[in-house]
């Protein structure tokens, strides 16, 4: 009886980004219905927060097709879950608040974290550039999900750890690849790593250092 083969790298990655896509899209129509948006702006905002970060990965890593064209199914999908949801929502008086949308978010970091990081060193890049890959496509869809709902991005504006710890995450990835550690423990880690510090972050209220405002002399 011949045995199944193992598991490969790219199978894992797709996994790992599937999960993420679908993390980010809850994050996106949660964010959209707190604006109350219509039918198109709720797909809109949904896409854009579960694709964003990854398209402009692909971009900067030269990678084609983009996952979404390459996987034309999740854009019916997420389209689906957009529509259902608003449904969903008025039929239980459901009110979305920007705490609900903050822990979908919080996993998604972690696991476009790892995916993203992972892909970069897949391709060659060196440590800092695979772990900055990691963190575009970890933090860029929340980014643009907040400009289209009209906010200034909560990853700059809560001032709790957001950005540091997808960079904390991508190192994870990096030091399992230079100890020799099978992918699956690296991913795993950067994202238990990065959501962690990230819903940290969230239960107890810490913050980091913001620049100091001062008033402005008077003419």
């Amino acid at each position: 009886m011949q045995a199944d083969p193992p598991i490969t790298i790219a199978e894992i990655l797709l996994v790992v980004e599937a999960l993420a896509i679908l993390a980010f899209a809850i994050s996106g129509l949660l964010a959209a219905a707190r604006k109350g948006l219509d039918a198109v702006g709720v797909c809109m905002v949904t896409g854009l927060a579960a694709f964003g970060g990854g398209t402009l990965r692909d971009v900067l890593l030269d990678r084609r097709p983009f996952f979404w064209v390459d996987h034309a199914g999740w854009l019916w999908g997420l389209m689906l879950l957009g529509i259902a949801a608003m449904s969903f929502m008025r039929a239980h008086h459901f009110a979305p608040t920007e705490r609900a949308m903050q822990w979908p978010d919080a996993v998604g970091l972690g696991l476009f974290t790892a995916s993203g990081t992972q892909m970069a060193l897949s391709q060659g890049m060196p440590a800092i550039v695979a772990v900055l890959m990691g963190l575009i496509t970890a933090v860029f869809g929340g980014v643009l999900r907040d400009i289209v709902c009209n906010e200034i991005p909560s990853a700059f504006r809560d001032h709790r750890p957001y950005a540091v710890c997808s960079f904390a995450g991508g190192w994870v990835v990096v030091g399992a690849q230079v100890l020799q550690a099978p992918t699956w423990i690296g991913l795993l880690g950067a994202v238990v790593v990065a959501t962690g510090l990230r819903t940290l972050a969230l239960a107890t209220g810490f913050t980091l250092p913001k620049w100091p405002q001062e008033e402005l002399p008077h003419r």
